[in-house]
């Protein structure tokens, strides 16, 4: 098998659906993005970008140690993630959780190559897991991240209104009752389970492509709250799909294309707001100038 791509859209689209570890790949990167752009959109809005990369990183040594202890390698990432954002989570300063944060992703890569040490074989590529790959998914996997990302997006349902009081001013939700650092550490549940999901399909050092890059973009373009989420998750899909689509035909990672597509999508959206920015700042100087006495004269 030999793919290439070609200028036929429909074609090369069938090609890839022809066959079932494809198939099962697009699924999970669709139920991944889905999830990533979503509570990645609140990751973004609550300012937690570090603790986000943090979790990833903690997806490592859940490797080396479900290696070691011969589960498969998703257990791993998923008990290391949650228990990383719980350690995270707690009463703390904004000073004090920063330095918690950094202390956590420090010994989650040292505990990952001394688990790896006493592993003592191959964990399985350590290529693969620091960039990802998902040409070998299969359906059971599918079902699970399928499960993992009900729960993550039903949690944010029902936490959702809540969450975003207690994110855009801590102190006046505070005041009205809500429990603004019980809000925070079921996020940042949320936010590792996602990170343990999403993990598997760019990789350790790439999950953020998924999780940062759409509702970064998305928060470029547009100010509104459903609209934002709505773009988040469009954006999500597409650069998950189209990076994949990219990877099988070139037979290069998925996580490069993904992350480099993430890359060129940003920088259009900002790009963009400058744009829209300096000629909003014109506009709006010219108007000033023309209503004031001297631009009054000059136009009469």
């Amino acid at each position: 098998m030999n793919p290439h791509l070609t200028l036929n859209l429909v074609q090369d689209v069938r090609e890839l659906l022809a066959y079932q570890f494809m198939v099962n790949a697009l699924e999970a990167a669709g139920v991944v993005a889905v999830m990533a752009a979503v509570v990645g959109w609140f990751m973004v809005l609550r300012r937690e970008t570090f603790a986000g990369h943090t979790l990833s990183v903690m997806a490592f040594p859940g490797a080396a140690a479900a290696a070691l202890a011969g589960l498969p390698l998703a257990v791993g990432y998923f008990v290391f993630c949650a228990a990383g954002a719980l350690t995270i989570a707690g009463r703390r300063s904004v000073a004090q959780q920063s330095a918690v944060i950094g202390t956590v992703q420090a010994v989650g890569w040292a505990a990952g190559f001394v688990l790896l040490s006493l592993y003592g074989g191959v964990l399985e590529d350590l290529e693969t897991l620091l960039f990802g790959s998902i040409l070998g998914v299969t359906g059971g996997q599918v079902l699970t991240l399928a499960l993992v990302a009900a729960c993550a997006l039903a949690a944010l349902a029902l936490l959702g209104r809540r969450l975003f009081f207690a994110s855009v001013d801590p102190p006046l939700a505070a005041a009205g009752g809500l429990p603004v650092r019980t809000l925070a550490s079921a996020y940042l549940l949320v936010l590792g389970l996602a990170v343990a999901a999403t993990a598997q399909i760019t990789g350790v050092l790439l999950v953020f492509a998924l999780l940062l890059a759409p509702a970064a973009i998305a928060r470029e373009l547009t100010p509104r709250i459903g609209l934002g989420l709505g773009l988040s998750v469009v954006l999500a899909l597409l650069i998950a799909w189209v990076g994949l689509g990219l990877s099988y035909f070139t037979n290069y990672p998925s996580g490069f294309f993904v992350s480099t597509l993430a890359l060129v999508l940003f920088a259009l959206a900002r790009g963009t707001r400058h744009l829209r920015g300096g000629a909003a700042s014109r506009l709006t100087r010219r108007r000033r100038a023309l209503g004031s006495p001297r631009g009054q004269a000059v136009g009469g």
